[in-house]
């Protein structure tokens, strides 16, 4: 039988072509996602995989158990779990109520904290887990205040686990993009907003789904069996980006 990997926030942008990526390479997929039109989408797309599609809130712990259970039932102990579920908001932090504050913090940080706990309860003789992070949550980006200190919180978690976790046979890394096509940040549809990004970006563009996945991909892999607690950067050069030439 196929080792299981589970995806949540499977059904579009990074998580599924993760889903698509770790198929490929000989895994037997959960996709979990709330959005039950997506899913269906994501279903249609992979029809005739080794997959099995879950509708569930991150945040629900109950829903959880009973996705994460039935995913076991189809395919046997949780190998690998790869938490892409997410929301992305921006807006200046005066304007950030506590309620937007929350609902983010609830679905980027509780949610990957509830899927970890979940995975762990089900795991095979050894675990892998990635968490999505973000180029936000390793440098301060003004309109971030809510999506940045969540995703720094998914650093933190990422590391307490894998120390915490290490002599059971867990590993736990995050990847941390910067814009990427296709996902669920607001610049999408605001080509103002993208076109600073990219402008602050050494490579002058954007990371494509793809390039995340084979990241996943890798550290899910045994080539990585002695790294965790690492965050791998994925954006172009973005995050370290300082004074450039045409600047002075």
């Amino acid at each position: 039988m196929k080792p299981l990997a589970i995806v949540t926030g499977g059904a579009s942008g990074i998580g599924l072509a993760v889903a698509e990526r770790l198929l490929d390479d000989g895994w037997g997929v959960a996709v979990i996602d709330a959005d039950a039109g997506a899913l269906a989408d994501a279903e249609d797309l992979l029809s005739g995989e080794e997959a099995i599609f879950l509708t569930a809130d991150v945040t629900d712990e109950d829903e959880i158990a009973e996705a994460f259970d039935q995913a076991v039932d189809a395919y046997g102990p949780v190998s690998a779990l790869v938490s892409c579920a997410g929301i992305r908001r921006e807006m200046p932090f005066e304007q950030t109520s506590a309620e937007v504050l929350r609902q983010i913090l609830e679905i980027n940080l509780v949610g990957a904290f509830i899927a970890a706990q979940a995975a762990l309860a089900r795991m095979d003789d050894a675990l892998s887990i990635v968490h999505l992070a973000s180029a936000s949550g390793l440098r301060a980006n003004a309109g971030c205040a809510a999506y940045g200190a969540s995703k720094a919180g998914v650093k933190m978690l990422t590391e307490v686990m894998a120390l915490e976790l290490a002599g059971r046979g867990v590993r736990v890394n995050c990847v941390a993009p910067g814009l990427v096509e296709s996902s669920t940040a607001s610049f999408d549809e605001d080509a103002e907003r993208r076109r600073a990004w990219i402008a602050h970006t050494p490579q002058r563009r954007s990371v494509e789904p793809g390039e995340i996945a084979a990241a996943v991909a890798y550290l899910l892999s045994p080539e990585a069996s002695s790294i965790t607690g690492h965050t791998l950067t994925i954006d172009g050069g973005f995050s370290v980006a300082g004074v450039k030439h045409a600047d002075y």
